[in-house]
C-alpha cells in the first residue's frame, strides 16, 4: 500500500533549518503505520533534506561550515543566467540532495537517539516549501 501526503512549511531562507521529525512521526500515527518505508522529497532546487542532531549550537556550526565551503557572497556564474543572487543556494542543495528515506518499525521512524530529519532552505528569501511524503507499507 502507498500513502501519499504533501506538507507545507514556511521558511526564512538563508540556511533556515526546520525539524521535520515531529510532522513525519505524526503522519505515521495518523495513518496507523507500523512498518514500512517513508520517503520524503522537498520540491525546489534551493532546498534539501538531511539528518542532524537538532540543537542550536550544531545548527550554527552547520551554517558556519557552509558559509566557509560555499559562501553566499561570491560571484557565481549562475547569477549571470537569471540575474539573481542565489547561486550558493543551488550548490548547497546539490550537496545534500532533495530526498531522504527512513525505515519505519513498530510505528516509529528508525532514527538514532539524537537524529532528526531536517529541511534546509538555502535560498535568499522566505519561501513556502512543499515536502512530498510517500509511505510504503503492507499494514
Amino acid at each position: 500500500m502507498l500513502i501519499y501526503e504533501a506538507l507545507t512549511f514556511k521558511t526564512e531562507g538563508n540556511t533556515d533549518v526546520i525539524n521535520l521529525t515531529p510532522a513525519l512521526q505524526e503522519l505515521l500515527k495518523r495513518h496507523q503505520i507500523r512498518d514500512g518505508i517513508l520517503v520524503a522529497t522537498v520540491q525546489g532546487s534551493t532546498a534539501a533534506l538531511s539528518t542532524i542532531e537538532y540543537e542550536p549550537n550544531l545548527l550554527e556550526d552547520l551554517r558556519t561550515i557552509l558559509n566557509e565551503i560555499i559562501p553566499p557572497r561570491r560571484d557565481y556564474r549562475h547569477h549571470l543566467t537569471w540575474g539573481d543572487d542565489n547561486g550558493h543556494a543551488h550548490l548547497r542543495a546539490t550537496m545534500f540532495g532533495p530526498s531522504i528515506s527512513v525505515i519505519c518499525r513498530d510505528g516509529e521512524l528508525l532514527l538514532g537517539t539524537w537524529q532528526q530529519i531536517i529541511l534546509m532552505d538555502f535560498d535568499t528569501r522566505p519561501r513556502q516549501r512543499k515536502i512530498h511524503v510517500a509511505i510504503y507499507t503492507e499494514d
